[in-house]
């Protein structure tokens, strides 16, 4: 007897092997029996002239918070992802607490409600907020991070320096408490502050607790495009970190970022193939579009204007002096996303009527220099925005790439409620079906057992997990069945809170998380501490 069996699917394993046709039995949480099963079953799931593949693993995602205010990922869900990886971008704003991350929290909550409506968390450490998201509970599983800026921002604070002694050691006990809580990796965003003011041997003696553990090392790293100190001596940077370490190396959202660095996705993939050869495991996650989203500070501001925090840029910005600088940086960092057109605002909370305008329509409204009109946003708060940046043809190289995980870089979200606020990258709703329905179906970019095997197992393994990823007996049963001719990404960067379609069927943990199409509304998802899964 089974609780669930899937027939008569053609079977694609995650591992790149080509489809065959087979029933997959369910007990409990796992996988079973494949082949051809005639035993009773609980349920069956009619799979004919379907697919069936592994829940998809989404190695670069940013949910943090997401699952304490809504458990049910609907965005991710509904493309068949059935497992997160949190704590991206070296910022979670989740543990350790210090002020500026309180407000974070704060602010999220009085922007989205959840289940915390007094402002503040119910966790200290590391393991209190993993013990957190077990008692909210969600759709999928979760995997987490412990992350440098959090980290750093907790011991430094803001501040453009190293640390002392005392102070790396006490980052240290911090990163090593969490690994063993079970965060499953440790990540940077070297590319924002403070974590850009770190030297490179600051982050080797950081990731050698997670190397030391055999836990993943993921970076967001300094440059991807030609700003200081530029793609490639970023990238290196990440390389010579695992080969210091010898940890597994994970580059975050590979891109050539901007119209002066356009054409060199070749030269990246080289460079980490060459570190490949080396003997340092490295690799990277995608996400396939050719705009970006992230802080317009980060994007226009150079990192010594960020040097003590938010309330020192403001004071830069002021000065009449220091802002003639600031211009003529922002004005060459604009190139990046081909001009203020290029620029759309996804999330302002001081005015959420500007979310889905260009900087361009915003300052012409305002009758206003785009440059001035940006930073008169910025001082009245933090702005969130979508860059387009790349162009097609590296977001196509990267994609082929062997060794490039399929990852959104975005949240899990839903169309209605809390989490449907702003003008979001539309790559929380739509990459796994993008990708699929793109780069296999009309690109043949790569053929779908390649596709399947970019979201299954190589983020399994990039990951370290042993129970997941596959379609095999002994596997956590997180499956995913569809027609890939059918899959249609909805969401837009102009109305992006719309869901995928064309995924039939979702099991997490043996549960039908998505029967016929729609959610079940079970969360049978659990916080993933351990290499087992």
């Amino acid at each position: 007897m089974f609780d669930v069996v899937i027939k008569d699917g053609f079977v694609l394993d995650g591992t790149g092997a080509p489809a065959y046709r087979a029933d997959i039995g369910v007990r409990g949480d796992r996988i079973t029996a494949i082949g051809e099963i005639t035993a009773e079953a609980s349920r069956v799931v009619d799979a004919s002239g379907s697919v069936v593949t592994p829940g998809f693993i989404d190695l670069h995602a940013h949910s943090d918070l997401s699952f304490l205010i809504d458990p049910q990922a609907d965005s991710k869900l509904r493309q068949g992802v059935t497992l997160e990886l949190v704590g991206n971008c070296g910022m979670s704003y989740c543990a350790p607490l210090n002020e500026r991350t309180m407000d974070v929290y704060a602010g999220w909550l009085s922007r989205m409600g959840g289940q915390n409506p007094s402002g503040k968390p119910d966790w200290t450490d590391f393991g209190g907020f993993l013990d957190a998201l077990e008692k909210a509970g969600s759709a999928i599983n979760v995997a987490t991070q412990i992350d440098h800026n959090q980290v750093r921002s907790a011991v430094i604070g803001p501040d453009a320096r190293a640390p002392s002694y005392e102070e790396l050691e006490s980052m240290r006990r911090i990163v090593s408490d969490a690994l063993d809580a079970g965060a499953m990796g440790f990540s940077t965003g070297l590319y924002f502050p403070p974590g850009y003011y770190s030297l490179t041997d600051e982050v080797i003696a950081l990731n050698q607790e997670a190397a030391d553990r055999d836990r993943l090392y993921s970076s967001h790293t300094r440059s991807e495009s030609d700003e200081p100190p530029g793609l490639f001596v970023a990238l290196n940077e990440a390389i010579e970190i695992g080969r210091r370490t010898g940890g597994r190396v994970e580059v975050s959202h590979v891109k050539a970022h901007g119209p002066r660095v356009w054409d060199q996705s070749g030269r990246i993939l080289e460079t980490m193939r060459q570190a490949r050869r080396d003997g340092v495991d490295v690799a990277g996650d995608q996400y396939p579009y050719t705009a970006c989203g992230t802080p317009l500070s980060g994007a226009i501001f150079n990192r010594w204007a960020h040097d003590g925090g938010r309330p020192a840029l403001l004071e830069r910005i002021a000065d009449a002096d220091l802002r003639q600088r600031l211009r003529a940086e922002a004005d060459y960092a604009m190139v990046r996303f081909q001009g203020p057109g290029g620029c759309v605002i996804s999330g302002y909370t001081p005015d959420q009527s500007l979310e889905g305008r260009t900087l361009a329509e915003v300052s012409e409204s305002r009758g206003s220099d785009p440059i001035d009109t940006a930073f008169e946003l910025l001082q009245a708060g933090e702005v969130s925005v979508v860059l387009t940046s790349m162009c097609d043809a590296d977001v196509d190289t990267i994609a082929a790439g062997e060794f490039i995980s399929v990852a959104s870089d975005g949240m899990s979200l839903r169309t209605e409620g809390p989490l449907s606020i702003g003008k979001p990258h539309p790559r929380s709703y739509g990459t796994n079906a993008r990708f699929i329905e793109r780069m296999v179906v009309e690109r043949g970019v790569v053929d779908l057992p390649e596709a399947i095997r970019k979201m299954t197992t190589l983020p399994a393994q990039r990951l370290g997990l042993e129970g997941r990823g596959r379609i095999a007996p002994g596997q956590f049963a997180d499956i995913a069945v569809f027609k890939p001719e059918s899959l249609r990404e909805r969401a837009t960067f102009a109305d992006p809170h719309q869901y995928s379609t064309g995924v039939s069927h979702v099991l997490v943990n043996g549960k039908l998380a998505i029967d016929g199409g729609c959610p079940t509304g079970v969360t049978a998802g659990r916080v993933v501490r351990d290499q087992a899964g």
